[in-house]
Parts: C-alpha cells; sequence; structure tokens
C-alpha cells in the first residue's frame, strides 16, 4: 500500500458514508436539521466530539441539496444524479449487495441479472462510488495528511479511486454487515471490483473475526489474496455518555410512559429488513406461548420497527407479511404483540432498557455472548425455548447479565473502537 504519512499527531479524520449525521427539510420556509437515522450514523456520532471530523454523506432529501449547493461546515453533502442514486441505492446496493452479504437469496429462482442491473451498477454503483472518491479527494487537498474512513457496502469501489488519485492518502474501511465466502452471484468482473475496492485500503475491517476470516478466504477466491492490506475485527459500539444522557431526557421518559405494561415485556428494536428474522422472532413468540402456556396473559411482546428501503419490492413485501404474522398471533392468543412501524429514536432508547435474548448472528453476539442467552435464527422452536428460559431468570442472575453487557459496552465505547482502528491504520501506515 501506499501510505506513508503518520497518525501520531493526526487529529482530522474525513468519514465517508451513504447517510450523514444530520439531515435537512424545509418546514414553512425554514430549514429544519434531523437526526441521521441508522445504526451506523447513531454510533458514530460520538466521533465529532473528540476528533476533527469532516464527513462526506449523499444528499438525501431536497434541502440536503441546498445545502450541498451552499458548503462550509464539518460535513459534505454530495448531490448525486437522481437516476444514478436510485440504481446505486435500490438495485445494486440494496437488495442485490446486502442480499448477497446476507445469504438472502433463492439461489434456484433469484436473483436474475439482465441488462437492467448491468447498467445500474455502471451507471448508478460505479457512478456514485466515483463521485464520492472526487469528494474525498477534494477534502484530502485541503486537509493532507487525515485518515480516510470509509463505512459499509455502499462504497466498495470508492477507495481505489482515491487510491488512484492520491497513492499516499491513509485509508480505511469498516464494513458493518457479514461477509459471506461466496459471491457466485455476482457477475466475476463487478465480484473482483468489489474485493479490489476494499483491498485499496490500508486497512479493513470487520465486527467479528469469522467475518474478517471469509473476507481473507474470499479474496483468496477472487483475486488471489489480500495484498498488502491488514484485516482486523473490532466490534464497534456506542457512545455510553450520549445514550446515558439520552435516557434521562424529557423525550425519553415522555416515550417510556407510553410503553405497555406487563408482568413481563419481550422488547424488539429493529428495521423491517428481510435479515433481522423478525416473523420467525413472531413465530417463535407464539410457539412460547403454546409450549408454556402459563406465560399466556402474563407476557407482552413490544416490536418498535423502523420501516427500511420501501421503495424496492422485497422490503415491502417483508412489511406486509411481518403485518399479516402480527395479526395471525393476535388473533390466536389477544393482543400479546404492540407492533409499531415508525421511526422513533427516544421510543427505542426507552424500550432498550429493557431485553433478554441476542441472536448467535448477530454483529454483537461475539463480544457479549458470555452474558446473553443465545438463539439460532432459523430454530423457531428453540427460539421459543430461549424466551422462556430468559423469561424465568431469577432475579440476581437477570442482574448479573446486565451488569456483564453493561460493564462491556461501557469499557469498549466508540472511543476505544475508534483508536483500535487508529491503531490498526497507524500499523499498516509503518
Amino acid at each position: 500500500m501506499g501510505a506513508t504519512s503518520s497518525l501520531s499527531d493526526q487529529k482530522t479524520l474525513i468519514v465517508v458514508s451513504n447517510r450523514g449525521p444530520v439531515s435537512y427539510d424545509n418546514v414553512d420556509g425554514k430549514r429544519v436539521e434531523r437526526r441521521g437515522g441508522g445504526g451506523l450514523v447513531t454510533a458514530l456520532r460520538g466521533l465529532r466530539d473528540r476528533y476533527d471530523v469532516i464527513w462526506i454523506a449523499s444528499a438525501a432529501t431536497a434541502e440536503d441539496r441546498v445545502v450541498a449547493g451552499e458548503g462550509g461546515g464539518g460535513a459534505v453533502l454530495v448531490a448525486h444524479d437522481p437516476d444514478a442514486y436510485d440504481r446505486y441505492y435500490n438495485v445494486v446496493a440494496n437488495p442485490l449487495l446486502w442480499f448477497i452479504q446476507h445469504s438472502l437469496w433463492d439461489h434456484a429462482n433469484r436473483p436474475e441479472l439482465g441488462r437492467a442491473f448491468h447498467e445500474a451498477w455502471h451507471d448508478g454503483y460505479e457512478r456514485v462510488n466515483r463521485t464520492f472518491a472526487e469528494a474525498v479527494v477534494a477534502v484530502l487537498d485541503d486537509n493532507p495528511g487525515a485518515a480516510v474512513f470509509f463505512h459499509d457496502y455502499h462504497l466498495y469501489l470508492a477507495p481505489r479511486f482515491v487510491r488512484e488519485a492520491r497513492p499516499d492518502a491513509l485509508l480505511a474501511h469498516f464494513v458493518h454487515i457479514p461477509w459471506p465466502t461466496d459471491w457466485s452471484v455476482l457477475p466475476e468482473p463487478m465480484r473482483r471490483a468489489v474485493h479490489d475496492g476494499l483491498l485499496a485500503n490500508d486497512v479493513v475491517a470487520f465486527h467479528t473475526k469469522r467475518w474478517a476470516t471469509n473476507f481473507t478466504r474470499s479474496c483468496e477466491d477472487v483475486v488471489g489474496g489480500t495484498r498488502n492490506t491488514r484485516i482486523t475485527h473490532h466490534p464497534i459500539s456506542i457512545d455510553v455518555a450520549e445514550f446515558e444522557q439520552l435516557q434521562t431526557s424529557d423525550a425519553v421518559r415522555a416515550a417510556d410512559a407510553t410503553l405497555p405494561r406487563a408482568e413481563k415485556l419481550i422488547v424488539r428494536v429493529d428495521r423491517t429488513d428481510p435479515s433481522k428474522n423478525i416473523v420467525r422472532g413472531f413465530h417463535a413468540f407464539a410457539l412460547l406461548l403454546e409450549e408454556h402456556p402459563e406465560w399466556q396473559g402474563r407476557v407482552t411482546m413490544l416490536a418498535l420497527l423502523d420501516p427500511s428501503r420501501q421503495a424496492i419490492p422485497e422490503y415491502a413485501e417483508y412489511v406486509a407479511e411481518i403485518e399479516r404474522a402480527v395479526r395471525d398471533v393476535n388473533e390466536r392468543f389477544g393482543p400479546v404483540i404492540d407492533l409499531q412501524v415508525a421511526d422513533d429514536f427516544p421510543r427505542s432508547v426507552a424500550a432498550y432498557k429493557r431485553y433478554d435474548v441476542l441472536s448467535e448472528n448477530a454483529g454483537a453476539y461475539e463480544e457479549l455472548a458470555e452474558w446473553s442467552i443465545g438463539v439460532n435464527p432459523f430454530d423457531v422452536w428453540g427460539q421459543a425455548e430461549a424466551l422462556h428460559e430468559a423469561l424465568a431468570l431469577e432475579p440476581a442472575e437477570r442482574r448479573r447479565r446486565a451488569d456483564g453487557i453493561r460493564g462491556q459496552v461501557r469499557e469498549n465505547d466508540v472511543s476505544r473502537w475508534i483508536a483500535a482502528l487508529l491503531d490498526d491504520l497507524q500499523r499498516a501506515a509503518t
């Protein structure tokens, strides 16, 4: 790799992601700033308090595009061609790459990649990645020596474009979703472009050792190895101080007062995404009530689901499937599932105070498994039994597990995560 700069005294970070920390709307002629959505943005917001962060992201709204034209501030909003962005986001990144990486495709029947997909790759995904890279290079020219942190599957090609323009740039890429070893769905030139783009970074990092190992294996298969790129794994965390402030805020307290009251409450906070295993979770809850009728009338499930990517047919169909599953369960057992599909962050924070069970396929599982009751997301009966075990825990055991999770998260917060990545980048640069 060509990186030669030092990070010893470097405090400027160029963060590059599809979504930004804030978005703008125009309400009655006045600009309104809103918190950016998505787990990635939530995790990264705290960086701005610790580093000189310049955030490069897509202009997502009409007002964002106005802001993009104004320039200035600590964020660079990139106004993409609307048709190119639609192809990039709604045809290639979601669902194709997302489905590949979460092993969601039914290979016997789908996907079927025609001319429209090839056009979407070249005129959408590649074009938008090149636009992002041009924005990065422009910021690097004004901030020589800054470290660049790309994020996630939207930007697999951009690092190679930046590397070609600025060979000595310090580049890292964190992939926030699983990495499979089988990339056979993607045509060979595109498969190579994905791996080659990531390997243009000095560091590529994942949440778990398993996903980092898978990446190394697929690089061997696709491009013959990982070259000089450092492959690491660090589970991302949260800004603990921010969440501790949020949990006592007026908005969260007000939201907490609206949560359903029951002897036992199972909470699910998620996006309406086919990879989230939501429908099987409802089936498991129904099986719990069937196999352990002593819980009937005593336990309620609160499902707070953030609507996701509804312009994509697979996602819209999944919301309908979720709603059908909830109706079926509630018709059998009464109103035992409280389903709310809305983007309501204070309510989600209020609900996060209550938790019991964690999927072994979740990115956090490797870090928190010691104190959690794990489940196989495909094993509905196993999920039902795990729910029963969690609900039946003695108070002292519940506190022990909760204290263990809190301690782990507080010790390994987002500042420690970013410090580990910076350390990896320093090692790769020397």
